[in-house]
C-alpha cells in the first residue's frame, strides 16, 4: 500500500474549506508552539511555529498526493519545510511521514500597525478549529499561539485574507469572545 506523506497544518490548513486535501485527519504535534510573525515584503503578519518544549498545538494533517508538494509550497512560499513525523500524534492510518511549514525568512518580526494580523484570517483560523475541535479547541488554538500582543486590523466586512470565509453568527461571537480575552489592538479597517 501506498503511504503519502502528509502536511500538519496548524492554521488556515485546519480550515477545510481552504484546501482540497481530503484525506485530513485531526492531531497533535509536541515540540512546537505558534507564534504570530511578519516578514519582508508581506503586508500582513501570519501563523508561523517556534520550537516549544513541553507544548503541544493541535492541527490537521492530510495527505499530499503522490508526494506532489509543489500546489502547497506555492502556497506556503514564504515557509519551509519541515519534517515533524515523530513529533505528531494522530489516527491516519499507516505511519506517514508528515512535514509542518514554518517561517523560513530570518528577519522576521513581531506585527506592527504597517503589517497587522487580518481578523479575515484570524477567522478562518478559528473556524477550522472550531470545526475540527470545538470551542474548547478554539480557546486552546488562542492559549497556544504567542504573539497575541498585536494590531488586528478589522477587515472582515472587506477581507484581505485570499482564503477568507464567511462565517455565521455563532462563529463570529467566538472570535470575538477570544479576542476580547488577548492583548490585541482592534483596528478598524480604513474607509
Amino acid at each position: 500500500m501506498l503511504h503519502h506523506p502528509h502536511f500538519f497544518g496548524y492554521g488556515s490548513l485546519v480550515n477545510r474549506a481552504t484546501h482540497a486535501y481530503a484525506a485530513a485527519h485531526p492531531a497533535r504535534a509536541s515540540g512546537w508552539r505558534r507564534v504570530w510573525r511578519r516578514a519582508p515584503g508581506r503586508p500582513a503578519a501570519f501563523l508561523s511555529v517556534e520550537p516549544a518544549p513541553g507544548v503541544e498545538i493541535e492541527g490537521l494533517i492530510a495527505a499530499v498526493p503522490d508526494g506532489d508538494w509543489a500546489a502547497l509550497d506555492a502556497r506556503e512560499a514564504a515557509y519551509a519545510r519541515v519534517p515533524v513525523t515523530d513529533q505528531v500524534r494522530h489516527a491516519a492510518p499507516g505511519r506517514p511521514e508528515v512535514a509542518l511549514y514554518r517561517l523560513a525568512d530570518p528577519e522576521h518580526a513581531a506585527p506592527c500597525a504597517a503589517h497587522p494580523i487580518l481578523l479575515s484570517y484570524v477567522d478562518v483560523v478559528v473556524q477550522g478549529f472550531l470545526a475540527e475541535f470545538g470551542r474548547a479547541g478554539a480557546e486552546r488554538f488562542a492559549e497556544t499561539t504567542a504573539g497575541w500582543d498585536a494590531p488586528v486590523l478589522d477587515d472582515r466586512d472587506a477581507p484581505r485574507y485570499p482564503r477568507a470565509q464567511r462565517l455565521d453568527a455563532r462563529e463570529r461571537a467566538v472570535v470575538d469572545g477570544l479576542l476580547a480575552d488577548l492583548p490585541v489592538t482592534r483596528l478598524p479597517a480604513a474607509p
